[in-house]
């Protein structure tokens, strides 16, 4: 496969999954502002979201101050910032296009409709009422796209391709929507154990669609020695950062053998698995979990870094 094909189709797994990424952010975001807050410290939460998300320093040099409408405007629609829902769908069609052959008709489909029906939101027209209806329907489109490429796409390297893309990103979005609750929102010690406390674990569990599972598998209220370790270590949750290295590992291994070759990143990808299969809570918590956390998302940056050297992606 060429190396253009394979960025086109890396990156457009990847920016399906972030634009659906950015909407549980947001999610998180929303649902906590809503929450009484005292002073100065009433928009720390659109800071975290904007921290987390990568975006800042782009929102700040467009905006300047923390303006709950502003932020979801940023983060939903200003094509200007290349996180957003907006620029992600159009990146993503865009990439599409490009390798249109390689696609299914019902990948090329589902992809090309969502920006269609995204293009026709009119901004004005998205209150704090309609804004949740709005975070489903891009959840849900995603689920669509990734639907129709689990179902219909052949299991060679377009696939492959595809899934390294997809799990790149999710997992360093769930690596920064924990660190959002554990290190930018951790309350002070007198609200450990709070209704607020306890309202935004759950918010943090709803934002990847984890609170039943985690009630299925604990049966307990929130602990966040417990929640980190489902998001973290809990191979049976989905979005976890260990699902996502075992669906990596996987993917990278396949390709390895349809090429015949090995590079740096499959040594990257089984170390940082085995650094997941080894761990377990405690030492993480002990250790600090922010920095667990930012080094994690600092190896899954270099994976992804590599992989594209190893595969010579031409953007």
């Amino acid at each position: 496969m060429l190396g253009r094909t394979a960025n086109d189709l890396y990156w457009l797994s990847r920016y399906i999954e972030r634009a659906e990424n950015i909407a549980r952010l947001l999610e998180v975001g929303y649902r906590i502002v809503l929450l009484p807050r005292e002073g100065e410290g009433f928009h720390e939460e659109w800071r975290s979201t904007l921290e987390s998300a990568g975006c800042m320093q782009g929102y700040m040099l467009r905006h300047g101050d923390l303006v709950s409408r502003k932020v979801i405007d940023y983060m939903l629609f200003d094509t200007s910032n290349p996180s957003s829902i907006a620029a992600c769908l159009a990146s993503a069609r865009r990439n599409g296009r490009a390798q249109r052959t390689s696609l299914t008709r019902e990948m090329w489909e589902s992809l090309n409709s969502s920006w269609l029906e995204f293009q026709a939101i009119k901004p004005a027209t998205i209150t704090s009422n309609s804004l949740p209806e709005l975070l489903d329907w891009v959840r849900a489109r995603s689920a669509l796209y990734r639907g129709a490429m689990l179902n219909t796409i052949l299991r060679n390297d377009t696939f492959y391709f595809s899934q390294i893309g997809t799990f790149i990103e999710r997992a360093d979005s769930s690596a920064r929507i924990l660190d959002v609750k554990y290190y930018h929102l951790l309350p002070s010690s007198e609200m450990v154990g709070s209704g607020t406390d306890n309202f935004q674990w759950s918010v943090l569990l709803r934002s990847v669609s984890a609170h039943r599972s985690y009630r299925w598998v604990f049966k307990d209220q929130y602990r966040p020695p417990k929640i980190a370790d489902f998001m973290i270590l809990n191979r049976q949750m989905p979005r976890s950062l260990r699902a996502c290295y075992d669906e990596l590992t996987v993917a990278l291994r396949d390709l390895a053998a349809l090429y015949g070759a090995r590079h740096e990143c499959h040594a990257t990808v089984e170390a940082t698995r085995d650094l997941l299969l080894e761990a377990d809570i405690e030492t993480v918590f002990q250790s600090g979990l922010h920095e667990f956390v930012q080094d994690f998302i600092g190896r899954n940056s270099r994976l992804g870094n590599e992989i594209s050297a190893a595969y010579h992606f031409i953007d």
